[in-house]
């Protein structure tokens, strides 16, 4: 059965390949980022233009998927920005960048969302094991793991908050993933997992892990610790 999803951050990556998937097994996805251009290259059905540190760019997405008469069955939350750098080099600027993509930007699309997804719908957070207490950690990744630590705790209290009346929250806390910002922030390191394996695997858990997962952040991870 056909459903709705909105992804945020799909313009490369492993939104790039979570819309590639579930396009050609027939649901209906909203492809977001900030650049427009890329999605139409990939000539995916449903590209808007989202700005997800911009509240009125929120406002406007959420109202045209309102005005199209849907219902959102999973919300995939994958958008994220990275730095590795020293912590006491990042300015003050970078680390609330950081922040305000991974934490507030998610929080506020989250939020637009909600009144348009369905009550036994899926809100999956993509975060880090970084974010995880206990976690290996490494250095230069004070603000992104910190970043990613706040939304594994926000998607514990939305489940909370909304466990009578729906929909579902689960985090998914990866380690590393072959993406074009893994290259990018460790030239040379290759990961186990491809964006495409992981793709599939977002996808499917979005669309059935709600029936036994709520208010769960579940390491995704073939390494230890």
């Amino acid at each position: 059965m056909s459903k709705t999803i909105i992804v945020t951050g799909a313009s490369r990556g492993i939104g790039h390949e979570i819309v590639k998937i579930a396009e050609k097994k027939g649901h209906r996805v909203y492809s977001i980022s900030r650049n427009i251009k890329a999605l139409k290259d990939y000539s995916f059905k449903y590209p808007r233009q989202v700005d997800l540190a911009n509240e009125d760019s929120i406002d406007k997405f959420s109202l045209e998927v309102k005005n199209d008469g849907v219902k959102v069955d999973a919300l995939i939350n994958n958008a994220g920005a990275f730095l590795n750098k020293p912590f006491e080099k990042i300015s003050k600027k970078e680390f609330e960048y950081i922040f305000q993509v991974n934490v507030f930007g998610l929080s506020s699309i989250t939020r637009k969302v909600l009144p348009i997804i369905d009550s036994k719908g899926h809100i999956v957070n993509i975060t880090s094991m970084g974010g995880i207490n206990g976690a290996a950690k490494f250095t230069g990744l004070s603000a992104y793991s910190s970043s990613k630590g706040a939304v594994n705790i926000l998607t514990e209290l939305l489940a909370e908050e909304y466990k009578e009346k729906g929909p579902s929250f689960n985090a998914l806390a990866f380690g590393a993933v072959q993406t074009e910002m893994l290259e990018e922030a460790f030239p040379g390191l290759k990961a186990p997992i491809s964006a495409k394996e992981i793709a599939d695997f977002i996808l499917d858990f979005s669309l059935q892990g709600q029936k036994f997962f709520n208010g769960k952040i579940i390491p995704v991870s073939s390494t230890t610790p």
